[in-house]
């Protein structure tokens, strides 16, 4: 079983522009859709396209739009109640290609809502499942609340993963030595805030084809404990430390429409390669080909199997 935890799920509301976006111009809206979100969510959604059992966790209120939106999507979950409504993001599409995203922060949770919901992931959990944590956190939750949920999980014989950043991120860096996730996803971005550094000087170079900051920044969190470190480097590929060593993947072209949840996508692939038993290479091409797919479809649709295009060829060991 994957088991998939969204700490701040939203509703992802997508609008189309006919133009460019102009700051403080009148804009009419093109298409417009509404669709279950949150970074575990839509690993859920993914590895339920697959046809492999998961399990979305996730905070939300019983009459909560979002669950209803779910229930449409035949994805099995559990939600833990809370008072508060489930957040709203917006993204505007617009021309030329770009995409911009408005987040709300999510309702705060109370401390009594807190240990409902960490009993309801522990008590879902099972010896051999596999644990995603991903995303923000919703205010309310401690900034170690990753750091927490990786032990309270491992000491139940789960494996664990988790695609977060900023505060919550340099928590768990901070907490390796005993806290360390058997998979960590982070992006160029979140690769740097962990180094302290530009992450989008570290994608340009991989986008020059110089890899070895990447690669020794991953296989740095891979020898303090991390089992496999997967770091996307949008247009620039992806790169994987498992093993004792690390894999290359360029991006496989494809249509760009919309960004978002191309990061969950390609984190769907990794976890589906794993569950299918699949070695380091097809792990990652899985990943990144499910990343592309998603790349090309309108704003968080995450691909179905028929739409992804695997070509385990491209990948090298570095």
């Amino acid at each position: 079983m994957i088991l998939t935890f969204t700490a701040n799920p939203s509703l992802d509301r997508t609008v189309e522009l006919a133009g460019p976006l102009i700051p403080g111009g009148v804009h009419r809206l093109g298409a417009d859709r509404t669709q279950p979100g949150g970074k575990g969510i839509n690993v859920a959604l993914g590895v339920h396209c697959a046809g492999l059992p998961v399990t979305a966790v996730l905070p939300a209120a019983p009459a909560d739009p979002l669950l209803a939106l779910l229930e449409a999507e035949g994805l099995p979950h559990r939600a833990s109640p809370i008072a508060g409504r489930v957040r709203t993001n917006l993204t505007v599409l617009s021309s030329p290609a770009v995409t911009t995203k408005l987040n709300e922060p999510g309702a705060a949770l109370d401390a009594a809502e807190v240990a409902a919901l960490e009993e309801l992931l522990l008590d879902s959990a099972r010896p051999g499942d596999s644990v995603m944590l991903s995303g923000s956190l919703a205010p309310g939750l401690p900034v170690d609340e990753y750091v927490r949920l990786v032990r309270a999980l491992r000491a139940r014989g789960a494996r664990v993963g988790v695609d977060t950043s900023d505060a919550p991120l340099a928590a768990l860096a901070a907490a390796l030595e005993d806290a360390a996730p058997d998979f960590l996803k982070p992006n160029a971005e979140e690769l740097g805030q962990i180094l302290g550094t530009d992450g989008a000087a570290l994608e340009a170079e991989a986008a020059a084809g110089r890899l070895d900051g990447v690669a020794a920044a991953a296989l740095d969190l891979h020898r303090r404990g991390v089992g496999a470190v997967l770091v996307t480097l949008g247009g620039a590929g992806g790169l994987l430390a498992t093993e004792g060593a690390a894999w290359y993947c360029p991006s496989p072209a494809g249509p760009v429409v919309s960004t978002v949840g191309a990061g969950d996508s390609a984190t769907a692939g990794y976890l589906i390669g794993r569950a299918l038993e699949e070695g380091p290479a097809e792990r990652l091409a899985r990943a990144l080909a499910y990343g592309t797919a998603a790349v090309g479809l309108p704003g968080t649709t995450i691909p179905r199997p028929d739409q992804v295009r695997i070509d385990a060829s491209a990948v090298v060991r570095l």
